[in-house]
């Protein structure tokens, strides 16, 4: 079966690792977490709470990063999956990793981003003309991105599949899965 890349760091969402890097597992995939550097990496948790404007966070999971970005090969990877979570804000300016997500769109290989995922997208330039959705308070970076912003659980654009927040994971990965499948 294919392998599959998920590029995170600490201070992703937990689900948002987790859940895909554990769905994909489930449909036979191999699976590797790359991080700036081969360590245990501690996740967060994103929720909401009556009486805060945005999200809150706490501790996450921990959990291991199978490779460094500087040892991934984009060529033995069918695909990639980008959390979101804070993560994505400090790892956009990472120079090794903004070469494999390049690699990825030059290859045209299927991307699965959500959240504060398309940060990262953005920042390779792998955004402009395309449709996508992000967690909405991001319409404005999509937007200066190149890319036409949709408020929507799920977004697929040819191989581009994104979405909003972990509670739309079911969709996300539902179409996700029909890109991946549809590659063979």
């Amino acid at each position: 079966m294919a392998r599959i890349l998920i590029v995170t760091g600490d201070a992703a969402e937990s689900l948002e690792v987790l859940y895909p890097y554990q769905r994909l597992l489930e449909e036979g995939y191999e699976v590797d977490i790359a991080a700036p550097a081969r360590k245990t990496l501690r996740f967060v948790v994103h929720d909401f709470e009556p009486g805060f404007d945005t999200y809150t966070e706490k501790p996450g999971y921990t959990w291991p990063a199978d490779l460094a970005f500087s040892e991934v090969d984009p060529g033995a990877y069918a695909a990639v999956v980008i959390p979101g979570g804070r993560a994505p804000e400090y790892l956009r300016n990472d120079p090794e990793l903004r070469k494999i997500l390049k690699a990825f769109f030059d290859a045209d290989k299927p991307v699965a981003q959500i959240c504060h995922g398309p940060l990262l997208t953005a920042a390779t330039g792998g955004l402009e003309g395309r449709r996508v959705t992000a967690y909405p308070a991001l319409e404005l970076d999509m937007q200066a991105a190149g890319a036409s912003f949709q408020d929507t659980a799920a977004v697929v654009d040819g191989l581009l599949v994104s979405s909003r927040a972990w509670p739309d994971h079911p969709v996300w990965m539902r179409e996700f899965l029909k890109v991946l499948r549809s590659r063979g």
